[in-house]
């Protein structure tokens, strides 16, 4: 048998008339309004995720999204998709100024758009060459790779950097 963080093999994870996440632990205890938490979101997608409840309690925990079961793969998937909406910056097209703050235009995976950048801080070395930057809305869009951007996008944005 595995430990109370674990997901036994009585459990359930369901949608109510709400449309809220309901996890039913092996004791037959409803916990609802549940959500899951990447461990990783950016670096490491596939691994280490959990669900908490309303209060950011762990209920259980999956070292790894491939031993999530598929039905509940699915609900916790559709979960994080309205909750970790961050575009990928493909491109950056053209800035106002290279101080701050500036107004930048970018071609990103959900189509392009434009963002304001209010300070230098905003642009966050996560791991490696992954970029995240803020723009003054709270907004967070993701460069995956800064060193496979376009010649112009690499210039653009070292002048930030």
């Amino acid at each position: 048998m595995t430990n109370s963080k674990t997901i036994a093999q009585s459990h359930q994870l369901e949608r109510d008339t709400l449309g809220r996440l309901v996890f039913i632990d092996a004791k037959g205890q409803r916990h609802v309004g549940v959500h899951p938490v990447r461990a990783f979101p950016i670096t490491a997608p596939g691994a280490g995720i959990c669900l908490m409840d309303s209060s950011g309690k762990e209920l259980c925990w999956f070292a790894d999204v491939a031993s999530v079961p598929q039905a509940e793969l699915a609900l916790m998937m559709e979960e994080l998709a309205a909750r970790e909406f961050m575009p990928v910056i493909q491109k950056i097209v053209r800035v106002s100024t290279f101080a701050t703050p500036s107004i930048w235009d970018l071609e990103t995976d959900r189509g392009p758009t434009r963002i304001r950048l209010k300070g230098e801080e905003d642009i966050r070395r996560i791991s490696g060459n992954i970029l995240l930057i803020a723009d003054s809305n709270g907004l967070q869009f993701l460069i995956k790779d800064a060193t496979q951007l376009d010649k112009v996008s690499k210039k653009l944005l070292d002048r930030f950097r």
